[in-house]
């Protein structure tokens, strides 16, 4: 059976069998079979979390909620000649779902996604983890604790995406958020519809521009960081500087060397990397070379997992070339823009000849008599 008729299956059977369904794969996959929603004790995470480690998260909750807050928009509103009015407003969707990877958890994951979700105006907000040993991690508990999150379920996996998709053992979602495995991903792809989802994210991926003015050490070690991740991600040099080129023969590291940086950017744009470190004598005279990456960190001092942790930038970004056509996670992605018109008669009636011809020609005789039949 191959992966999407599985994870189909699995999507089916929770649908038509509900919260029985969850509990019977939830003990398959995670060995849990108890409640999915928290007693109130098990809120009580304080002794579990040391008061440095709160404060460090209470710190970097403020950077990310500085960094987004100018990402907000206002509505639009403008008057023409005739008096109509035009405008877009600005709505947040409702109620969304958070994925929060259990078996490695990811509590970083939850805050790029719940502190742009919050700065939107978001009103409901329900957090899925796997259980380890039927807990959830005490530090996703916390985030959920500061934002004022009140969901948070002990369900992961496909069954996770099938709950919040179709409303099994809590409300249904509006739209699902957060990276997975190749089975969340396929849940989440064949979801699609029936909600939003933010994105299929793949292995994580690092590009780094270097020219000869470039620390070796530092360039290597932030090519090896995305190597972390796993076997399958991704790791690129493009260089001008042989001595660089030679020094990050690596395994696992994609090396290329050219003789200018234009060259260098014509090859990003190219690879269209998740994560892009320029660290070139002039970082900043690169950048409006570089017309596709998730994120562009310039210099020396801001290596790709100080982005991932502290900066406050978003960390949740388009993978598999997915940068020529998509964006890094924001404020936006969180909000729903809506068209508004207010049209005068007199605008009406002198321009409606535009859109008369137009329905004429699609062949569309109730649109047009829609038009013609005001006086």
């Amino acid at each position: 059976m191959n992966l999407q008729q599985y994870v189909s299956e699995i999507l089916e059977e929770v649908k038509e069998n509900g919260v029985d369904a969850v509990k019977k794969y939830s003990k398959q996959f995670d060995n849990y079979d108890g409640d999915f929603t928290l007693k109130d004790e098990e809120w009580d995470i304080d002794e579990q979390i040391s008061t440095e480690d709160k404060e460090i998260i209470d710190k970097i909750i403020e950077r990310l909620q500085i960094y987004h807050s100018k990402q907000l928009k206002e509505d639009i509103f403008y008057s023409n000649d005739y008096g109509s009015k035009y405008g877009l407003i600005q709505r947040p969707i409702n109620r969304i779902g958070i994925y929060v990877p259990g078996g490695k958890p990811l509590p970083s994951s939850l805050l790029m996604v719940a502190v742009p979700a919050k700065i939107a105006g978001v009103r409901e907000i329900a957090i899925t983890s796997s259980p380890k040993d039927g807990k959830i991690n005490p530090y996703i508990i916390y985030i959920a604790k500061v934002l004022g999150i009140k969901e948070v379920y002990k369900i992961g996996g496909i069954q996770a995406i099938a709950a919040m998709s179709y409303g099994i053992g809590m409300k249904k979602v509006d739209k699902i958020y957060g990276p997975g495995n190749q089975y969340v991903n396929e849940a989440k792809r064949q979801v699609f519809g029936e909600v939003g989802i933010d994105s299929l994210a793949g292995p994580s991926e690092i590009c780094v521009i270097a020219d000869e003015t470039a620390n070796k050490e530092y360039v290597l070690n932030d090519l090896l960081s995305q190597l972390e991740h796993g076997h399958e991600s991704k790791s690129f040099l493009v260089t001008t500087s042989k001595e660089i080129y030679d020094f990050c023969d690596q395994e696992g590291v994609e090396r290329y060397l050219y003789g200018t940086i234009e060259e260098c950017a014509d090859k990003t744009n190219e690879i269209a990397p998740e994560h892009l470190e320029i660290i070139t004598k002039e970082p900043e005279k690169v950048v409006p070379l570089i017309q596709n990456a998730g994120a562009i960190y310039l210099g020396e001092y801001t290596p790709v997992p100080s982005a991932d942790y502290f900066l406050g930038v978003n960390h949740v970004l388009p993978t598999g070339k997915a940068a020529r056509f998509s964006s890094v996670l924001n404020v936006s992605d969180f909000i729903k823009q809506i068209s508004i018109a207010k049209v005068t008669r007199e605008e009406l009636l002198k321009e409606r000849y535009l859109g008369i011809r137009l329905a004429e020609v699609e062949g569309m005789n109730q649109h047009k008599r829609s038009m013609e039949v005001r006086e």
